[in-house]
């Protein structure tokens, strides 16, 4: 058990927490969410004991092993296998004496310990994890210090999975993940054996592999059972009672529906319109939790849609090298109201092929055709970079306006999302979200017909990331999405194309399928990925496997919904006979009834009790029937 009692901290004389409490059971798998700024991050330093607090308690089961991502990546000259090895302390310690013990009786306890410990397969282990996350055999055999820091941080997410702490503390893993180290990771939490908090923005990441979120908010801890969409609708009761939660849900599902129904006529795109029509159901009140101060992205409309396609390839070759092309033999095109989904590992080619689309990349041989007149916008994270530090967002939108009146720039710079009181702040100021905000408003400055976003949320919150889901659904032009965020993939593409073995091809199943491939995948250690795919991409037993498994599972998963609601119904209970029971003239107008409260609300906390003890059996053996 986890508990946080009374809890207060300031940062630079901001208070963050403000008496805040909270506990998690021994297992628990948690997603701490919260407004950016909001203070996740300094509740992970303050139970790591990095900063103290200004008062109230961590406490954490004795001798209990913390572990979370270090914060700088390795960069030695160690192969990868080695740092991954070297993290699990216990063990380097035990095999570096036993090379220089002799005492007999001492020899055997460590053997033992290696044995109880599981030494023997440490290396397979380490290897397992680093190729989940994208590192081949080779990869792992090379120092630490060829690789980009990106690819070095999944190194120190590696060690600290590898080191198997009691708590393991995760702050934004997939902010350096491609979808596909994205999906492992996921399967892997989940199947994790001790207590798990992750910080994220994922919104499919936090439905999947938790089963509990901790929501900070108003500088309290709230503790709710079950992933982030059975969050949103415990929330929403709560904001319905308030009257808040409904025009904003409806709002929200319309800009969903108006996408269905612009494709649910086509008879190619049917399948992915059905998708959508799924997300629209699990969406539930998804807007009560957006606050009203969050803004809105706007893209501009492109004045006039060309013709289809607006762009053709025949044979194309494309690479930075002649004589090494990254990707060969891609035919296809798009269409001027696609949206497509670029699936495929890192290090395969989707950047490459998001340039090749939009012209920063030449042909080596083949033919790429685009249609008159097309303008294409290109945002990537990379490009942040570029944005001039001492310059605001106004200043940046005026350069590209220069003849324009101050209010009309100031309008092109609300649209991008920013608030009023951050347009004249220096971009060097302004946090990653309002950067990502700018850059994207910057490359959509005029109107293009296709838009092409390489991860465009690593530094959006979940809210942020609705209203660019609502944007690009509201955006007339053509899309291609790069992203490790697969709700934001299935709210609004309707293709996917996977970028695999050197060229790029559609995929026909959709994301759950295509999940399952690379789970599967991960799981079998002498196989590749890369072949599971090839083999499974025309085959729908696995899909069909799946859904007869989440058949046969609806009987259990019932009975945890069912003690959602009852938990639900019995906390609402205890607060109506809490308030009724503080009130005085209770106990003096009506003794007997006051009497009659305290003995309901004494009978329901002990059937809350025994509901929860429920839910969290019952929430233990659905995790593993469906890893089984």
């Amino acid at each position: 058990m986890i508990t946080i009692t009374d809890l207060s901290a300031r940062i630079a004389g901001r208070l963050l927490l403000d008496h805040a409490t909270v506990s998690l059971p021994t297992g628990t798998k948690a997603g701490l969410v919260g407004r950016n700024g909001a203070g996740k991050s300094t509740l992970f330093r303050i139970i790591t004991g990095d900063l103290a607090a200004e008062s109230g308690a961590v406490s954490l089961p004795k001798n209990a092993r913390i572990g979370q991502v270090a914060q700088e990546a390795p960069g030695t000259e160690d192969p990868l296998i080695e740092i991954v090895l070297a993290a699990d302390k216990e063990r380097t310690a035990l095999l570096k004496e036993a090379e220089t013990a002799t005492d007999p009786d001492r020899i055997a306890d460590i053997q033992m310990r290696l044995v109880d410990i599981d030494a023997h397969s440490a290396e397979a282990r380490a290897a397992s994890i680093l190729a989940g996350l994208g590192f081949d055999a080779e990869a792992q055999r090379r120092p630490a210090s060829s690789f980009s820091g990106g690819w070095r941080m999944r190194v120190a997410l590696a060690a600290v999975l590898f080191s198997q702490p009691d708590l393991l503390l995760l702050d934004e893993p997939t902010n350096y993940l491609d979808l596909e180290g994205t999906l492992w990771l996921e399967d892997y939490v989940r199947r994790y054996p001790h207590t798990v908090v992750i910080i994220s923005h994922d919104r499919d990441l936090l439905n999947n592999a938790v089963n509990a979120i901790v929501h900070l908010d108003q500088k309290k801890l709230t503790f709710y059972r079950g992933g982030y969409d059975s969050f949103e609708r415990q929330k929403a009761e709560n904001d319905e009672l308030q009257m808040k939660a409904k025009a904003k849900n409806d709002a929200a599902r319309k800009h969903l529906q108006s996408f269905i129904d612009r494709f649910r006529a086509k008879a190619t795109k049917a399948r992915q319109a059905q998708s959508r029509i799924k997300a629209l159901e699990r969406m539930g009140t998804v807007a009560a939790v957006i606050e009203d101060h969050v803004q809105p992205i706007t893209f501009p409309e492109p004045d006039k849609q060309p013709s289809s396609p607006i762009v053709a390839i025949e044979k194309g070759v494309v690479g930075y090298e002649p004589g090494k092309p990254i990707l060969k033999n891609i035919n296809l095109r798009i269409d001027n109201d696609d949206r497509i989904a670029l699936l495929g590992s890192n290090g395969n080619g989707k950047s490459t092929f998001a340039k090749f689309i939009s012209g920063r990349l030449e042909a080596q041989a083949g033919s790429l055709r685009t249609a008159p007149n097309l303008k294409i916008g290109f945002f990537a994270q990379h490009q942040l970079d570029d944005l001039i530090p001492e310059q605001s967002p106004v200043d940046h939108v005026r350069r590209l306006m220069p003849d324009q009146p101050e209010a009309k720039v100031r309008a092109r710079v609300a649209q991008m999302g920013l608030a009023t009181e951050k347009m004249d702040t220096a971009a060097k100021d302004l946090s990653g979200g309002e950067k990502a905000r700018l850059l994207m408003g910057l490359a959509a400055f005029h109107a293009p017909n296709l838009l092409i976003l390489d991860e465009p949320t690593n530094h959006l919150d979940i809210d942020s990331r609705r209203a660019l889901i609502e944007a690009l659904n509201d955006y007339n032009g053509a899309v291609i999405l790069i992203s490790h965020d697969r709700h934001l993939i299935e709210a609004t593409v309707d293709r996917l194309w996977l970028v695999n073995n050197g060229t790029v091809a559609p995929f026909e199943g959709d994301l759950e399928e295509y999940r399952n491939i690379i789970v599967a995948a991960s799981r079998k250690k002498d196989e590749k990925p890369s072949n599971e795919l090839q083999e499974a991409v025309s085959k729908s037993d696995q899909r069909k496997a799946n859904a007869e498994k989440r058949a046969s599972l609806a009987p259990l998963k019932k009975r945890i919904n069912d003690a959602e609601a009852l938990t639900a119904k019995l906390e609402k209970l205890i607060q109506t006979l809490d308030a009724e029971l503080a009130d005085p003239r209770l106990y003096e107008q009506s003794p007997t009834k006051a009497a009659e409260k305290a003995k309901q609300r004494s009978d329901a906390a002990e059937k809350l009790a025994e509901t929860e003890e429920l839910w969290l059996e019952l929430s233990a053996e659905y995790e593993e029937a469906l890893s089984a």
